[in-house]
């Protein structure tokens, strides 16, 4: 029964329910770390997604960065 109820909550409602858990992430981070430093510590979660998210779908890091770099700057 319980099951069936998170189950149709989390299928109806999951982006509102992971905006909101993020929401109140963000908030506690600002409370306790102070406005710059959870800023910065958001910045290194979404770079790590970002870099996880390009290992996860085996795309090659070493090109990507070649096209974000300047020409010649990676040898």
């Amino acid at each position: 029964m319980l099951s069936e109820i998170l189950r149709d909550i989390w299928n109806n409602y999951r982006g509102r329910l992971l905006c909101s858990l993020f929401g109140l992430f963000v908030g506690t981070m600002v409370i306790w770390l102070g406005p710059i430093q959870a800023f910065f510590l958001l910045i290194c979660i979404c770079f790590g997604f970002f870099i996880g998210n390009k290992l996860d779908k085996k795309e090659d890091l070493l090109e990507w960065l070649d096209r974000l770099l300047p020409p010649g700057y990676h040898r």
